[in-house]
């Protein structure tokens, strides 16, 4: 039988990559967005639809409630849309938001009301569950688990028409966008490297912890450790025609090689195995990704 599964956020870059994963994979597929109706973020879902069963519904995390229709009946339930603050005044304290996934697995027989979510304004829940009421991984009511998987700096090219974030702070060196770049250096000397994940590894890492009845608790997600260096020398010669800056020597707190490494242990300890392990194969397609919105030039 046709599984399915709720995406949250639909518009967004993970989720748009993670709903066309899960539609080329057989599921039928609901997702959420504040406004259905706003073609220019969401032009994208009719090229998905072409895929498999897409329905879009409307939603809001700070609207108690609004995600039942979206959730009812669904297998899995992957929270993709979260609150953030997504800038800072000073951006070289920029903290890169996180984005939270959460596999909610929700039998089939669960259509009433009565487990309605638990989300507070301004929080972060997943609908009909609550990180306050249970511990991840926990099956304690209604046999609903939680599982999240925390991706670092994402690159990849995805359906979604418009980005914020990790797209344009990975492709900073090549756009000279100073914010985006300062973001790097922020992550670099507060967790020692760079961290880089490509987009289809993160959904398929979402996936699997989602398929994997064993999966609990919290997983990291990151395919390479890198510096700041490593990436301006490794891109400037993979596209001199951007001029990227190499010469760092002003700002000594960058690093010639990374000097803490985040580990996907856990990850791979389950049989998940990463397909772009290389800076080459993690921006194969992001810069023309990158082109196609405007956020680097032809």
């Amino acid at each position: 039988m046709t599984k399915t599964a709720c995406v949250t956020g639909g518009n967004g870059y993970i989720a748009s990559a993670l709903i066309k994963m899960l539609l080329e994979k057989g599921y039928a597929v609901k997702t959420t967005v504040r406004n259905p109706d706003d073609m220019e973020k969401n032009s994208h879902f009719k090229g998905l639809q072409e895929l498999g069963p897409l329905s879009v519904f409307r939603a809001d995390l700070d609207e108690e409630g609004s995600f039942d229709d979206a959730i009812a009946g669904c297998d899995y339930a992957f929270l993709v849309a979260a609150p953030v603050n997504l800038m800072a005044e000073d951006p070289e304290v920029h903290n890169k938001p996180v984005t939270t996934n959460l596999r909610c697995h929700i039998p089939s027989h669960i259509r009433d009301g009565t487990d309605r979510s638990s989300h507070r304004p301004g929080g972060t829940a997943c609908p009909r569950c609550s990180w306050r009421r249970r511990r991840p991984g926990s099956r304690a009511e209604h046999g609903i688990s939680l599982v999240t998987v925390c991706p670092v700096i994402t690159a990849g090219a995805a359906p979604a028409t418009r980005v914020r974030t990790s797209v344009i702070d990975s492709l900073s060196l090549l756009s000279g966008d100073e914010k985006g770049l300062a973001v790097l250096k922020g992550i670099e000397r507060t967790s020692g490297a760079v961290q880089l994940v490509h987009v289809d590894d993160l959904c398929r890492a979402e996936l699997f912890v989602a398929e994997e009845a064993a999966a609990a608790g919290r997983y990291l997600c990151s395919g390479l450790n890198t510096t700041v260096v490593e990436l301006a020398r490794f891109l400037s010669r993979k596209y001199p025609q951007y001029n990227v800056k190499t010469d760092f020597t002003d700002d000594d707190q960058l690093l010639e090689k990374p000097r803490v490494v985040l580990s996907s242990a856990k990850l791979a300890r389950e049989g998940f195995e990463f397909r772009y392990t290389t800076l080459d194969e993690i921006y194969d397609d992001v810069v023309e990704y990158g082109k196609a919105l405007g956020i680097l030039p032809y």
